[in-house]
């Protein structure tokens, strides 16, 4: 291996918003995220939607359309 060209490892912290932290080793630094495997809902199995752009409601909205009229040409 060709020495000099590797960047340098070293401790680093991840934090997450919910509130835990890890420790890693990284050439990027300390690094704050916004899910991690504590809080993300795969491995919590609770059911909750991360939405930052109002694409659920946008989506619930569409649909919550659809099944209005649905129910009205069935009754």
């Amino acid at each position: 291996m060709k020495k000099g060209i590797h960047p340098e490892m070293n401790e680093a912290v991840i934090q997450c918003v919910c509130g835990a932290s890890y420790k890693t080793m990284s050439t990027a630094g300390n690094t704050r995220v916004e899910i991690c495997a504590s809080c993300h809902p795969f491995f919590t199995g609770q059911r909750r939607v991360v939405d930052t752009e109002g694409r659920v409601e946008k989506f619930e909205q569409k649909y919550r359309r659809f099944r209005e009229r649905q129910a009205r040409e069935a009754s």
